[in-house]
């Protein structure tokens, strides 16, 4: 993705790429009812869209209900549901409660606003249905605990939709490292280019007759309604999600988790800027981790390292025998100053995905947890959510990783949960 690349354009691309990770060619094929797996879709606009039309071609899947508290989309995406499905008795809801209440639904999928990604998955836990949620896993590290908590106890599936774990290239870099190819990694960088856009002036107005404006706050502050903070651009306000970086922290840093588990966080850094408009997430942020035996660093430029400058996102690994350079679909290897895109002499040793649609559906039906699943996904999430704190106090943080608390630092553990609105407070 080059730093011109909008996130619009990401989704249409990523879709497209996950669509052809969950569709082979001649799989399409009868699957008998008995054997299928009835799924629901919760926030239909954008991914979720992207989310109704992987499970639908999906010949495993029966799609049985669609819900959002926005009628203009829940119209929409029942009719993009009749044309991959003409026959569809797939029922409509406005309040996700009601669809958690039938019986007949194995799974969900969740592509809300972040504020209402753990309440959702925890109601769902609890009503017995598995659950492919959208990144990031939830909007604080509490929630994240309390999803955990929930997936255990009510034995549960959970897959986090970070699509682009289930391609070759992720893969390969994961055994390319894992190999000690380029030796033992001491520092990664990471980065993501782009400014989030300028909004406003607010126009506070009454919200459109066709939208739940008070559900769609749902658990976060009560705000008047401007269209600024609703659907899309919602991303770009603290109140409900984290920006740029809060948008592509888990797609990137998902390949960095998967190849070396960085553990024992000591210390996070954070500074950046404020953006212009009425939006208030980071309007840039650089962020420095300090993990057992590794630094991390997040950049909202990319790092001054070899290729670097040819992406608008990316993960660089530095070992002490060389470098390893990737994003979505490409990476470089550098040993003793020869760059190459592999070593053919590793083995191939990741199973590679069925689809990370796919891969959901076959754990459903085996109750093996998925590749991207939730014990995996808070891990890796939990760092993006105290560089947002160390940057909203504008302090250095000491981190206690066995006891999931910042040292000495009572601002800080305060922003580790935000309270719910006591009317949309469900669990």
């Amino acid at each position: 993705m080059t730093s011109q690349t909008t996130r619009r354009d990401f989704i249409k691309q990523s879709s497209a790429a996950a669509l052809g990770f969950a569709l082979f060619p001649g799989q399409k094929r009868n699957v008998a009812p008995s054997d299928r797996v009835r799924v629901a879709h919760i926030g239909l606009n954008g991914m979720g869209t992207n989310h109704l039309n992987w499970f639908a071609n999906l010949p495993e899947v029966e799609v049985v209900g669609l819900c959002d508290l926005d009628e203009t989309h829940l119209a929409k995406s029942l009719d993009t549901l009749r044309k991959i499905t003409p026959n569809t008795t797939a029922k409509t809801y406005a309040d996700f409660r009601h669809l958690l209440d039938r019986s007949d639904i194995d799974a969900i999928t969740c592509a809300t606003p972040d504020h209402w990604h753990a309440q959702i998955a925890i109601m769902a836990f609890q009503a017995g249905k598995d659950v492919y949620g959208e990144k990031p896993l939830s909007y604080s590290v509490r929630e994240g605990q309390k999803m955990l908590k929930a997936l255990n106890r009510y034995d549960r599936i959970f897959q986090l939709g970070t699509q682009i774990h289930a391609g070759d290239n992720y893969h390969r870099v994961v055994e390319l490292i894992q190999s000690g190819a380029i030796g033992k990694v001491h520092t990664v960088r990471l980065w993501k280019t782009g400014f989030p856009p300028v909004l406003g002036p607010a126009t506070y107005q009454t919200p459109p007759s066709t939208l739940n404006w008070d559900m769609w706050q749902g658990p976060a502050p009560v705000s008047l309604y401007t269209p600024e903070r609703c659907h899309f651009t919602y991303r770009y306000f603290l109140d409900y999600s984290g920006g740029v970086f809060q948008d592509f922290w888990c797609h990137i840093a998902d390949v960095v988790w998967w190849a070396i588990n960085p553990t024992g966080l000591k210390r996070i850094s954070a500074k950046g800027e404020a953006p212009e408009g009425i939006g208030d997430a980071p309007k840039w942020i650089d962020i420095d981790y300090e993990f057992d035996g590794l630094n991390l660093h997040w950049t909202s430029i990319p790092p001054n390292v070899p290729g670097a400058e040819k992406r608008g996102i990316g993960a660089y690994f530095e070992g002490d025998k060389g470098t390893l350079l990737c994003d979505y679909n490409t990476r470089e290897i550098t040993i003793n100053g020869v760059v190459m895109n592999d070593i053919t002499d590793i083995p191939i040793t990741l199973e590679r995905s069925p689809g990370h649609q796919q891969n959901f559906i076959n754990s459903v039906k085996s109750r093996k947890q998925p590749e991207s699943n939730l014990a995996y996904a808070r891990q890796m999430t939990m760092p993006m959510h105290l560089g947002l704190i160390s940057y909203r106090l504008g302090q250095p943080l000491e981190w206690n990783a066995r006891k999931e608390k910042f040292r000495h630092n009572a601002a800080a553990n305060a922003l580790l949960f935000r309270e719910y609105r006591k009317e949309w407070d469900l669990i």
